[in-house]
C-alpha cells in the first residue's frame, strides 16, 4: 500500500499507533489497492453526497460545490455563488425524477442547483442566520432547514412556515419521524415537531414534544426503522426513543476511561476529556448501531439491547464519520488522517477482557435528572465480540472529514488537506483495463 503519498506528514498525535493496530503493508481484505487524488477545492472539504449511481458532490470552507464522475474522477461541474463555507448540503429529487443539490452557507444564504448545468436555480439572501443542517421531506415535496429558527420550504423555495427562536446552539440536527413528524436536536432537547397541512395546502408546524433526558449537548441524531431513533450526546450518552410516544427505550452511557495504577475500583470524580466520551457519529443498518466515541468504536444491538463488540482506541484521534458495510464490517476515518477497515470477530480465548480499564463504565436503564452521571458497577458482557482491523487506507495529510461508498464503483475520502481520494479496487479496475483493451483490438482488427 502507499502511505504517505502527498508529502511529509508530521504525526498529529504525540501518541505512537498501538502496535495492535498497525496492521502493515499486506492487508488481503482490503481490496483498495489503487487510488486517485482529485483536486480542486481550496480549502477544508468537510461534505460529500451522491447525486446518483455515478456522480457525487464536495463541498467545504471555500464555498465551493463540485461535480465528480465516481468512475473517471472527472470534475463536471463548478458551482460557484457561496461567499462563505458551506454549512449543509442535500439532494432533492423530485416527482419526475429530476434531483437538485441544495446548500447553505455560512453567508446566511439558501441555493438551489442543477448538477448537470451547474446553474443556480434559486437563491434566498439575508437570512437571519446560517442553517446547521438540511432535511428533505420528499413525500411531502418539501424540505425543512435548521439553525436559530426552523423553516418548511416548498420545492420552489418558496417559505411556508417558521418557528423562532433557540439558543445560540440552534438546531444541529433534524430526521424524520413517522405521521409528518420531526425530530430536532437542540442543545441538550429532542424537540418533536408536527407539520400539519391544511386543505386549502396552507402548512403549520407545532412542537408536541420535549425529549430532555441528555445531561449534555446532543451530537448525532438517526433513524433506526420506523419505529425507533436515536440520539447521541456530548457525555457519552446513547438513548433510543420510540418514535411513536416518544419514550425512552433504551440508555447506555459510554465512559472510556483510564485503568487506575492502584487497581481500586474507586469513582472517578473529575469527568473525562470530551474528546475521550463524545458521541461525534452516528449510524446504522437497522439492527445494529454504530457509535463514533472519542477516538473508539461501539457497537450496540438494536433488537437485544446488547453491546455487540467495541474498541476503545480504534484510531490515534477523534473518530469523524463511520459507516457500516455489513453486520460484520465497518469503515471509520479521523482526526489522524486514516481511513480504516474492521471485522467484527469472535473473541478469541485469551482476548483482553471488557474491564474497567478498558470499557470503562457502562450503564443501562433509564436515565433521570436526579440520578445525574453517577458511576454504576461495570457490568459483564456476554458473548462481546472484537473489532479486528483489515485494512488502513493512508493517503491524506490531514484530518479525513467523511467518505462515502459507492460500492464496487469505489470509496472517495475529503479532508482537510483540501483533497478528495477515490480508493478502487485494484483487480476490479485492472479487470476493467483488460477488458477495455481488448475491445479496441477488436475494433482495430487485432494488432
Amino acid at each position: 500500500m502507499l502511505r504517505w503519498i502527498l508529502g511529509g506528514r508530521e504525526a498529529q498525535s504525540s501518541v505512537e499507533k498501538s502496535p495492535v493496530l498497525c496492521i502493515g503493508e499486506e492487508q488481503p481484505k482490503n481490496c483498495f489497492t489503487e487510488l486517485q487524488v482529485l483536486k480542486g477545492h481550496f480549502d477544508i472539504v468537510r461534505f460529500l453526497v451522491q447525486i446518483d449511481d455515478f456522480r457525487f458532490a464536495s463541498a467545504g470552507d471555500d464555498g465551493l460545490v463540485l461535480v465528480w464522475n465516481i468512475e473517471t474522477g472527472e470534475r463536471l461541474q463548478e458551482l460557484r455563488g457561496h461567499s462563505q463555507q458551506i454549512t449543509a448540503i442535500t439532494t432533492f429529487t423530485c416527482s419526475n425524477g429530476f434531483t437538485s443539490l441544495i446548500t447553505a452557507s455560512s453567508d446566511r444564504s439558501l441555493s438551489l442547483w442543477d448538477p448537470d448545468t451547474g446553474n443556480r436555480v434559486q437563491t434566498i439572501s439575508d437570512l437571519q442566520s446560517s442553517v446547521k443542517c438540511l432535511l428533505v421531506l420528499e413525500r411531502l415535496s418539501m424540505w425543512v432547514s435548521g439553525g436559530e429558527e426552523l423553516c418548511v420550504w416548498d420545492k420552489d423555495f418558496q417559505l411556508l412556515c417558521h418557528r423562532q427562536k433557540y439558543s445560540d446552539t440552534g438546531i444541529t440536527a433534524l430526521i424524520e419521524l413517522p405521521e409528518n413528524l420531526i425530530a430536532a436536536a437542540v442543545d441538550k432537547e429532542i424537540v418533536i415537531y408536527r407539520l400539519v397541512v391544511s386543505p386549502d395546502s396552507s402548512v403549520s408546524v407545532t412542537d408536541v414534544h420535549h425529549c430532555s433526558e441528555h445531561h449534555d449537548q446532543i451530537r448525532a441524531l438517526i433513524n433506526i426503522n420506523d419505529g425507533i431513533f436515536a440520539s447521541g450526546s456530548h457525555a457519552g450518552e446513547l438513548i433510543l426513543w420510540d418514535s411513536t410516544n416518544f419514550q425512552n427505550l433504551a440508555y447506555e452511557h459510554i465512559l472510556w476511561e483510564e485503568s487506575h495504577p492502584s487497581g481500586q475500583t474507586e469513582t472517578r470524580m473529575a469527568a473525562p476529556k470530551p474528546s475521550e466520551m463524545s458521541i461525534q457519529h452516528l449510524t446504522t443498518n437497522g439492527r445494529l448501531i454504530l457509535a463514533a466515541v472519542g477516538s473508539g468504536l461501539y457497537v450496540y444491538d438494536v433488537v437485544t439491547k446488547a453491546v455487540v463488540a467495541y474498541r476503545k482506541a480504534a484510531h490515534d484521534s477523534d473518530v469523524l464519520h463511520i459507516m457500516l458495510m455489513s453486520d460484520n464490517e465497518l469503515m471509520s476515518c479521523s482526526e489522524d488522517g486514516s481511513v480504516r477497515m474492521w471485522e467484527i470477530q469472535d473473541l478469541p480465548l485469551a482476548a483482553e477482557p471488557a474491564s474497567a480499564g478498558f470499557f470503562g463504565m457502562l450503564t443501562f436503564g433509564r436515565s433521570s435528572k436526579q440520578s445525574g452521571l453517577q458511576s454504576k458497577k461495570v457490568l459483564e458482557i456476554p458473548n462481546l465480540r472484537t473489532l479486528e482491523l483489515t485494512g488502513d487506507l493512508i493517503g491524506h495529510s490531514g484530518a479525513v472529514q467523511m467518505f462515502l461508498s459507492f460500492k464496487e464503483k469505489g470509496l472517495v475520502t475529503c479532508s482537510t488537506d483540501h483533497l478528495l481520494i477515490l480508493w478502487k479496487d485494484g483487480e476490479r479496475q485492472s479487470c476493467l483495463r483488460s477488458q477495455a483493451l481488448f475491445r479496441k483490438l477488436e475494433e482495430n482488427g487485432g494488432l
